[in-house]
Parts: C-alpha cells; sequence; structure tokens
C-alpha cells in the first residue's frame, strides 16, 4: 500500500490547511446543491420550461465525470498546491461567468466547464489533506476536508437559495464564484509548498485502470452511493405529497440532513482509521435499512427527519471510500482520488434516475426507499467481492 507523499507542513499548520481545503469543498457544494433548488427561477427568468432549466444540472454533473480523469493526468507532474489553485481558480471564473450567462445556451457551457474542476479538487485536496497526517489518521483528514462539502448543505445553499429568491437566481453563482476566489487566497496563504510528485506522469496516472481493486472501490461509490441521491432527489415532493408537510418545513430536513452528514464526516472516519472495510460495510448496511424505513417513516414529520439526518450520517462512506483508493492505487494516487467523485456524480445520475422509474412505473413517491436499499445492497456486493479479490490476491 503506498501513502500519500508527505508535504512535510508545521504540525500547527495542519488545522488551518484542512480549514483552506474545507472552504472549497464549501463552494463546490453550495453551487452543485443550491443549483437544484434555483431551477424554477432559471426558467422563468430564461424563458424555458423547468426540465430544460434540469439540464443545468445534468451539464454540470457531466463536467464532473469528464474533468475528474482528464484533470488528474494532465496535470500530474504538477505540483499538488498549484494545481488547487488553478482549479479554483477555474471554478471561480466559470461560476462567475455562470451568473453572467446571456441565455440557455451558454449557460449549458458554462455549468460544464463549472464541473470539470469539482472531481479532481477533492481528489486532490483529500490526498493534501492526508498527507499532513500520520497514516492511522488519514480517514479523519479527509473527513476534515470534506467536512465544507457537508456543512454547505446547512448554510450555503439556504443561502444561495435565499439570493436566488430576494434578488436574482445568479447571485446565488455570485456567492459560489466568491467562495471559490476566498479558497485560492486561503490556499496560497497556508497550504504547503510542495514539490512535484517524484517521478510523476500521465502514464504512471493511467496505470489505476489496469487496478481491479480501483475499479471495484470506484463501484461500491457508484452503486452505493445512489441510495442516498435516489430519496435525497425526491424527498421534497414526497413531504409535500406524503407527509403532507408544510412546504416551510422542506428546507428545515434538508438541512437535518447536512446536520447528519456533518456530524458523520466527523465521526465516522475515526473507525475507519481503525478498521476501513468493516466500517464501509457496516456504513452501506446501515443505509440498506435507514432507506427501507423511509416509506415508513414517511407518513411523519417527525420520522421523515429521523430517517433524513441517518442517511445523511451514514452518507460518511465517501471519506472511508477516499482512503481506501489511497491503499489500492499505487502510483496513481491522483487519478484514482479524483475518480472517486466521478463515481459520486455516476451514482448522483443513477439513484435519481431509478427512482423516477419506479415512481412513474406507479408504485409511489416512497418507493424511493426500496430503490434506494437495493442500491446500497449493491454497494454491499461489491465491497465482498473486492474483500474476496484482495484476500485471494495476497
Amino acid at each position: 500500500m503506498h501513502a500519500p507523499t508527505s508535504t512535510r507542513a508545521p504540525t500547527h499548520n495542519v488545522g488551518l490547511v484542512h480549514f483552506a481545503l474545507a472552504m472549497g469543498g464549501f463552494a463546490i457544494g453550495t453551487t452543485e446543491f443550491a443549483t437544484m433548488s434555483l431551477v424554477p427561477y432559471m426558467a422563468q427568468g430564461l424563458g424555458i420550461d423547468a426540465p430544460s432549466a434540469g439540464h443545468v444540472i445534468s451539464a454540470y454533473a457531466l463536467g464532473v465525470v469528464v474533468g475528474a480523469p482528464l484533470i488528474a493526468v494532465g496535470a500530474a507532474k504538477l505540483s499538488r498546491r498549484f494545481t488547487l489553485l488553478l482549479l479554483m481558480g477555474a471554478f471561480a471564473l466559470f461560476n462567475t461567468l455562470s451568473a453572467a450567462a446571456p441565455n440557455y445556451h451558454w449557460l449549458l457551457l458554462f455549468r460544464f466547464l463549472s464541473g470539470l474542476p469539482h472531481g479532481a479538487y477533492f481528489g486532490i485536496a483529500a490526498l493534501v489533506a492526508a498527507s499532513l497526517v500520520p497514516m492511522n489518521k488519514r480517514s479523519q483528514a479527509v473527513g476534515r476536508m470534506m467536512l465544507g462539502l457537508t456543512v454547505a448543505t446547512i448554510l450555503g445553499v439556504p443561502l444561495a437559495n435565499w439570493l436566488g429568491q430576494a434578488v436574482g437566481w445568479r447571485w446565488g453563482f455570485v456567492v459560489v464564484g466568491v467562495l471559490a476566489l476566498a479558497t485560492v487566497v486561503l490556499v496560497a496563504a497556508l497550504a504547503p509548498r510542495d514539490p512535484p510528485q517524484h517521478g510523476a506522469s500521465p502514464l504512471k496516472e493511467l496505470g489505476a485502470l489496469a487496478n481491479g481493486q480501483v475499479w471495484l472501490t470506484l463501484g461500491i461509490s457508484a452503486i452505493g452511493f445512489g441510495g442516498m441521491f435516489c430519496v435525497y432527489t425526491y424527498v421534497a415532493s414526497t413531504m409535500l405529497e406524503v407527509t403532507k408537510a408544510s412546504p416551510a418545513m422542506i428546507p428545515l430536513v434538508l438541512a437535518i440532513f447536512g446536520m447528519g452528514a456533518t456530524l458523520g464526516s466527523i465521526i465516522v472516519p475515526k473507525f475507519a482509521d481503525r478498521a476501513l472495510m468493516p466500517t464501509a460495510a457496516v456504513l452501506l448496511l446501515g443505509s440498506a435499512v435507514a432507506l427501507a424505513f423511509y416509506p415508513l417513516a414517511a407518513h411523519q414529520l417527525w420520522s421523515i427527519a429521523l430517517d433524513i439526518f441517518a442517511i445523511g450520517f451514514l452518507g460518511a462512506l465517501g471519506a472511508v471510500l477516499q482512503t481506501r483508493l489511497m491503499d489500492v492505487a499505487g502510483e496513481a494516487q491522483g487519478l484514482a482520488a479524483s475518480l472517486n467523485h466521478s463515481a459520486f456524480n455516476t451514482a448522483n445520475a443513477l439513484g435519481p434516475w431509478l427512482g423516477g422509474l419506479a415512481i412513474a412505473a406507479g408504485y409511489g413517491w416512497t418507493s424511493t426507499g426500496w430503490v434506494g436499499a437495493l442500491l446500497s445492497l449493491g454497494g454491499f456486493a461489491v465491497l465482498v467481492v473486492a474483500v474476496l479479490v484482495e484476500r485471494r490476491t495476497r
């Protein structure tokens, strides 16, 4: 197993570096989740229908999937600090251009371009965060870096949505641009100046594609995370149609999801650093249970809130799988780490699509829970295969 190369930052700076990296996650999380809530306002402002406006989200996700491997390979010979600065600078630029898009087609282009740095940033930031701590605390370091993403669901998304309602949807993207620029400043000031990785090359990064354990880990993420997105995408509609809750309660329940995700990012990595794959297995099985309970919980506000909290908490699987990729990627650390977020966005497409099929087939809004549970179990099955293959190889 290969640990990320240490950047030898002074110990007292580690917390500040993690904060700087988390700020980038906060910017990314704000735009990724807030854009979903701004769809009605974009449709109205651009004179298009809601389904067409929804393609803006798909364009961003496509950018993430495409950008993560291309940038990781292309930046193989650059220092990680310099790469992070380039990525956040581009993220600030393209989100600002999104705010100024003159029409729908330009907005699609700028959202696609905005998505390109997403996966590579999280992948490289995870490697930097982990490189500053001992081997037995890497998952905790990645979890702290990912806190920016989870806190965004509590603070950043409501702020962007409020601005979208009060002064126009374009200001939501302006906020993200400002947050990204703040990240550039913080990373430039706080991140250690590291040299390019010794012997790194695009060819070595591409070696990750020949590693079966890398693909299995990505499979766990692409399938196992689909359950969470399957429910999250339709939770607002479920609350209105099944729970019969007031629309004012929807932001509160979504914030509760964010609280669960934030708490999970703090607590779960401590267990992962002691037993990585067993922790991942427990998270997947726990998610299957929480998602299977969702059709029952959806009928009461208090129970759906508790279940959504649990689903968010168990979403800490992301940090665990990020560390797993560090263990199995060998010399292709950058590409493998970045591909995790391509897999994550594959789950973001797969879960809602399968959930939508179940709803369209007449199984009801709560059927997303059953579909999600099956996806979590599918991720668990891939994990079992990964463990068995690893044991046989040894």
